[in-house]
């Protein structure tokens, strides 16, 4: 029978797949496209991760210690959970059956949870290598966990995964830096502030003057040579599934060329790639990995300098 069909599963798969098409349109067209049991695989760890994200971003009534708490309790029943196999926590069963079968490490989800303490608990960070650590934890992990769900050709592919979470963090990042700011959050590096003669004022204030511009131009090529890098393994996972990747790559690049076409301003709200951009997108990488150039290796962006160092290369 097939997992996601399982009567004492399918209750809880249903609501991982309900919850992956409320919280995101995009990445719930673009699972629809996968085969069978990658896509409700794939709806269970978007579930767990999209549980644990509003666990700080929809806090209820909760002080900042009851937060933390119940963080620790959902921690505490991952260890129970891989340890017997199952959960009847409603988020936890199907992701513990799909973690089990896709062999997923216990210590990915473990460290989801730990990024999410830290948002919050942790409104700076020092240099980039702190940030590199939170970052790695929210999204870095997560492209590890999908890897294991889509089916590699080489282990090489973790590597690549892992580079390719750490851009889309970082463009979350640039994205939302007048969100952040407003909530008491700046994740931009301290020690990046300082390099451009730059203080927490200025991005408190909104200043948007030639030291600001040349920061978003350093923090945006540094995300660029994330991209650069984590493309370059997009091919190494199995085919039937390497367009998800390809596209998702491609949309949140496409964020990094909005803020670069407002003159890098990070103070003109939100930017976003439309729907329609979206959908075209995933079909055009639907077409090109699918019918016409198997074992596709993009070529590398052109950049003016590539920040990403040997230790992380």
């Amino acid at each position: 029978m097939k997992f996601w069909k399982i009567p004492a599963l399918k209750a809880s798969f249903e609501h991982a797949r309900m919850l992956t098409a409320h919280y995101s349109k995009s990445f719930y067209i673009s699972a629809k496209m996968l085969p069978a049991s990658k896509r409700w695989a794939t709806y269970a760890l978007y579930g767990f991760c999209r549980y644990a994200d509003n666990l700080i971003d929809n806090p209820r009534n909760r002080s900042k210690d009851e937060i933390l708490h119940e963080i620790d309790f959902l921690a505490h029943e991952i260890r129970c959970a891989y340890n017997s196999g199952e959960s009847e926590h409603p988020i936890l069963q199907p992701f513990i059956y799909v973690a089990k079968k896709y062999g997923i490490p216990i210590e990915y989800p473990l460290d989801l949870l730990k990024g999410v303490k830290m948002d919050i608990t942790q409104k700076r960070y020092d240099t980039f290598d702190d940030l590199y650590i939170f970052a790695y934890r929210v999204a870095g992990v997560v492209g590890l966990m999908m890897t294991h769900v889509l089916g590699t050709k080489s282990d090489e592919a973790f590597i690549y995964a892992e580079k390719l979470g750490i851009a889309m963090q970082l463009t979350n990042i640039l994205r939302d830096i007048q969100e952040d700011k407003n909530m008491g959050r700046i994740y931009l590096p301290q020690e990046d502030l300082q390099r451009f003669g730059l203080t927490e004022k200025d991005i408190l204030n909104e200043q948007m003057h030639p030291k600001m511009r040349k920061l978003m131009q350093f923090q945006i090529r540094r995300a660029h040579s994330y991209y650069e890098h984590a493309n370059k393994g997009i091919h190494l996972l199995e085919r039937d599934a390497q367009f998800a990747i390809y596209s998702s790559s491609k949309i949140y690049h496409g964020i990094l060329r909005k803020i670069e076409a407002r003159n890098y301003n990070p103070f003109l709200g939100r930017v976003y790639v439309p729907q329609l951009k979206k959908v075209g997108i995933l079909l055009q990488e639907i077409i090109r990995t699918r019918l016409f150039v198997p074992n596709y290796i993009p070529a590398p962006l052109k950049l003016e300098y590539n920040l990403v160092d040997e230790k992380r290369a």
